[in-house]
């Protein structure tokens, strides 16, 4: 049997009545595609379920490492040459991993290819909503540093590039992600296909999905950015103009984005999260939220119609 050419990552714990969706979602994204399910120590039946699917490479953690210690096991365990993570409650869209292969083979620079995701709701409601309206290629190093415009589940990355760049940093989690991407394109080119290539079920205020609380996901990013990523040697060897107009780009997309969860919290009827968000808004970056306030709360307004149509 030839190598796979891709293997795709799915962390679970505790969730078996969604993995069989996003493992044939999966299969069907490709020819020839390892899945590699990684049972994050699950409690409940989830081990059955796995081995009843044809076709899968099931791991057993016996100790939770989360989703990011997860994906690297996922990562050790697998072969293929590219690899990608799709969340037990995502879904590949059919064909999407062959096209984004193809992809990164015409552009043998580049380290990672990334495509648009289709949002939904909690329960799939509503009209999906593609992400990001525009799909930056190329050298995004500094634009990736001020916001993070690759859906995890929309990359696909070459396993080589793991030996510079590194593994997942378990210490972020929610964010973990984004700091690769940003490490990866420290180094690469990034290759973008501008379609949707999966659908990515977005969390909410209560939801208790790991990106569910903005405070914490923005306190994370804003220590990586200070902490990690402006002292990557792309970054330390910029002129110091280049890394401040960094730093305001990346307080306005943060104050930004705890001003726009902070009305969706509100909406919700989740003030805890609301009061959350917009103390950290004002205690991390409070510039960036004043000045984001008005158009988060128009961006609010526009996409709640457009969601709710």
């Amino acid at each position: 049997m030839p190598a796979p050419n891709v293997s795709i990552i799915i962390p679970t714990h505790s969730r078996p009545h969604l993995l069989p969706r996003a493992v044939e979602s999966a299969r069907g994204a490709g020819r020839g595609v390892e899945v590699v399910v990684v049972d994050d120590a699950s409690g409940d039946e989830t081990a059955e379920v796995c081995r009843s699917l044809e076709g899968v490479r099931y791991v057993r953690l016996d100790c939770n490492q989360g989703v990011a210690g997860a994906r690297n096991v996922g990562i050790l365990s697998s072969t293929g040459e590219y690899i990608s993570f799709l969340d037990d409650d995502d879904v590949r869209l059919p064909g999407s991993l062959d096209l984004q292969v193809a992809a990164l083979d015409a552009a043998p620079e580049a380290g990672l290819v990334y495509g648009r995701a289709l949002i939904s709701g909690r329960e799939g409601e509503g009209a999906l909503r593609a992400y990001p309206e525009r799909c930056p290629r190329g050298e995004v190093f500094w634009e990736l540093l001020g916001r993070n415009f690759i859906p995890c589940g929309s990359a696909v990355f070459r396993r080589a590039c793991l030996l510079r760049a590194g593994m997942l940093d378990a210490s972020v989690p929610g964010v973990d992600d984004w700091d690769l991407w940003v490490r990866i394109a420290a180094l690469y080119p990034v290759a973008a296909l501008e379609r949707p290539v999966m659908i990515w079920r977005r969390s909410a205020p209560g939801s208790g999905q790991g990106t569910s609380r903005a405070d914490e996901i923005v306190t994370m990013a804003t220590r990586q950015f200070r902490c990690k990523w402006l002292k990557l040697r792309r970054a330390s060897a910029a002129p110091a103009e280049a890394r401040r107009a960094a730093a305001r780009r990346f307080s306005e997309s943060m104050g930004g984005h705890l001003a726009f969860e902070t009305l969706r919290a509100l909406a919700g009827g989740h003030l805890g999260s609301a009061r959350r968000n917009a103390a950290t808004a004002l205690g991390l970056h409070p510039l960036g939220a004043a000045r984001a306030a008005g158009t988060s709360a128009t961006s609010f307004c526009r996409r709640s119609f457009r969601w709710r149509r």
